[in-house]
């Protein structure tokens, strides 16, 4: 590949990557508004945000738990998140004693309590194991929020609120999906943490 080929690949990347962020803008805002809420409800008695997710999902997962519980921007008190993703021992064992379908709902039989609430992620909205972890959740009244692609697959007939990023492309929707995850991450931070 030529330079200026190159070049071409790279600007159309980087100009699809800001469409599928632009048509966000139609129904994200007051869906990101409704996820916020319910997370700082859910901090404010006293519970915690559960992330869970699948390979890229699993890296945001843990990166989002991360800003809650050490920083975004602010200097202040930790915020109560776990990422389901980072016990890689749990993991495999569930996995293996079990099976991988339920690598976050055994987690989550565990650690959550009711008013608790999971944040799920999947591009697709129909990683089985995720889905399970949703399942789980609402039989033990926990709150739901899924992020995924255009549509939520079949997430997105079982959860509480859904961000459904408004795209089939796997990289668009997970830079979206951080994307989404950082503007909810320093709303909290601003309303819950004071």
């Amino acid at each position: 590949m030529v330079k200026n080929e190159m070049l071409s690949k790279i600007r159309r990347e980087i100009e699809d990557s800001l469409s599928t962020k632009k048509m966000s803008l139609e129904s994200m805002p007051i869906k990101i508004y409704q996820a916020v809420s319910l997370i700082c409800s859910v901090i404010s008695a006293g519970n915690k945000v559960m992330f869970c997710g699948n390979g890229g999902s699993a890296a945001e997962a843990q990166h989002l738990a991360t800003e809650l519980v050490s920083k975004f921007r602010l200097d202040r008190r930790g915020l109560a998140a776990v990422a389901l993703t980072d016990n890689n021992s749990l993991l495999t064992a569930i996995a293996n004693d079990y099976n991988s379908q339920y690598i976050f709902a055994r987690q989550i039989e565990a650690i959550g309590k009711t008013g608790d609430v999971l944040v799920a992620i999947s591009t697709s909205g129909n990683s089985k194991n995720v889905l399970e972890a949703i399942n789980t959740s609402k039989h033990m009244g926990i709150h739901t929020i899924g992020l995924t692609g255009k549509g939520g697959g079949l997430m997105a007939g079982i959860v509480d609120c859904l961000l459904d990023v408004p795209s089939d492309d796997t990289p668009r929707i997970q830079e979206t999906h951080i994307m989404i995850g950082h503007i909810i991450c320093g709303l909290v931070e601003e309303l819950c943490a004071a």
